[in-house]
C-alpha cells in the first residue's frame, strides 16, 4: 500500500509542477521542478491587457462547452466574475502544463479559451479544456512543445456581458522528463484506475439554498445581517456580490458560518453605500444556485437640539385689541411648544387665548 501511494503521488506532481524519477522499491525518489510560476514584463502585460481587450469586442465561434442560453433564470443576472485568474508559467518543454481559473456568473457563463488571441476550438486535440461544476475551468497541455510558447486567454461570457484574463507560457529547452519502467507504469496506470474509480462512485449534489432572505430595508449607521443556509455535497462555497461587484472581508464587511450552517454577511455599521442589489452564489462540483435581494438604506435622522432662528418681541397694544404673538424654532426631531406667561404653563384650554405654536423651520 506505501508503493501505491508514491506511485499516486508521482502521478499527481507530473501533471502539476514536479516530476519523480523511482529509481527501486526502497530507493528515495529525486524531483526536479519542471514547470513554476514567474512575473511577466510590462511589455507581455501590456500585449495580453490589448489582446483581452479586443477579444470582449469581437464575435467569437460558438463554445463547445455545455452551457446553453436559451433559458434565462428568472431573478437577477449577474455578469461573470473572475474569482481565479489564470497563472504565468516557465515550463521545460515535453512536461505537462495546466491553466486554471475559475469563474462564476447568473447564468453560467459560456468559457472561450484562446492562444495569442486565436480561438482554440474543440477538434484541437492538443489542448483539453476541462470545467467543473463550480465554475473551475483549466486548459490541460499534456506534453508542451515549443509551439505552445504564447498568451493564453480565457473569456467568460452571459448575457450580462464579457470578461477574460490572459497567462503566459514559456517553453524552455532542457533534459526530458525521467521515464518509468513498463513495469513501473503499469502499476502507475493501475493505482490511477483505482482513484478515478473511487472518484466516479462519490456523489455531488447541487447546492441548494435551504434558506434565504428576501427584500429588506435597513437603517444607516446600524448593524445589517444577511442570513441564508444552503445545502450540497461536496459543502459548497459562497461568494456574495452587491451591484455585480464581488464583495471581499474588510473592517466593516465580514463572511461567517456558525455551528448551525448558517452563512451570514454582516456590514456594520451601514452606510448609504450599502444599497443596492445583492447575490449570493453558491458553487461546487455538481454546478452553481443563487439568490438575489434589494437592500434598502433608510438615511439616518440627524438629531439636532431646539433652536429659536425668530424669538418672541416685545409689544404694546391697546386694552381689549387682539394679539399675536409668533416665534420660528428648529429642531429634529420637530420640538414640542410649550407656552407660559409668568413663568405658568397657558392652558389650551383657557377661553381667550388660542395656541397655534411656533411657526416651524
Amino acid at each position: 500500500m506505501q508503493s501505491a501511494c508514491s506511485f499516486l503521488q508521482l502521478k499527481l506532481s507530473n501533471n502539476g509542477k514536479t516530476a519523480s524519477r523511482l529509481l527501486g522499491p526502497n530507493t528515495a525518489a529525486t524531483v526536479i521542478n519542471y514547470d513554476e510560476e514567474y512575473k511577466v514584463s510590462n511589455f507581455e502585460q501590456r500585449l495580453m491587457s490589448e489582446i483581452e481587450f479586443r477579444l470582449e469586442r469581437t464575435p467569437v465561434e460558438e463554445s463547445d462547452d455545455e452551457v446553453q442560453h436559451d433559458d434565462i433564470p428568472t431573478g437577477k443576472c449577474i455578469a461573470p466574475v473572475l474569482d481565479k485568474k489564470l497563472k504565468n508559467y516557465k515550463a521545460m518543454e515535453g512536461v505537462s502544463v495546466t491553466f486554471t481559473c475559475k469563474i462564476v456568473g447568473v447564468p453560467p457563463p459560456k468559457v472561450y479559451w484562446f492562444k495569442d488571441g486565436k480561438q482554440i476550438l474543440k477538434k484541437n486535440i492538443h489542448y483539453q479544456k476541462i470545467r467543473e461544476g463550480d465554475g473551475t475551468c483549466s486548459l490541460y497541455i499534456e506534453s508542451t512543445t515549443g509551439d505552445d510558447d504564447g498568451n493564453y486567454t480565457v473569456m467568460a461570457a452571459n448575457p450580462q456581458g464579457r470578461i477574460s484574463c490572459s497567462g503566459h507560457l514559456i517553453v524552455q529547452n532542457g533534459p526530458p522528463p525521467s521515464r518509468l519502467t513498463p513495469i513501473q507504469s503499469q502499476r502507475v496506470r493501475a493505482r490511477i484506475q483505482e482513484v478515478e474509480g473511487e472518484q466516479t462512485q462519490e456523489r455531488f449534489f447541487r447546492p441548494h439554498f435551504l434558506q434565504a432572505p428576501g427584500d429588506m430595508m435597513s437603517h444607516e449607521g446600524r448593524l445589517c445581517r444577511l442570513d441564508c443556509k444552503v445545502s450540497g455535497l461536496p459543502n459548497p462555497e459562497l461568494m456574495w456580490l452587491v451591484n455585480g461587484r464581488p464583495i471581499y472581508p474588510d473592517l466593516n464587511h465580514k463572511m461567517l458560518v456558525r455551528e448551525n450552517g448558517i452563512h451570514s454577511l454582516v456590514i456594520d455599521p451601514l452606510t448609504q453605500n450599502d444599497g443596492g442589489t445583492y447575490t449570493c452564489i453558491a458553487s461546487n462540483k455538481a454546478g452553481q444556485s443563487s439568490f438575489s435581494l434589494e437592500l434598502k438604506v433608510v438615511e439616518k435622522e440627524m438629531k439636532h437640539p431646539p433652536q429659536f432662528v425668530e424669538k418672541l418681541q416685545n409689544m404694546g397694544i391697546p386694552e381689549g385689541a387682539p394679539v399675536r404673538l409668533e416665534c420660528r424654532v428648529a429642531g429634529m426631531p420637530p420640538p414640542v411648544i410649550f407656552w407660559k406667561k409668568d413663568n405658568e404653563t397657558i392652558s389650551k384650554t383657557k377661553s381667550r387665548v388660542r395656541l397655534a405654536g411656533c411657526l416651524p423651520v
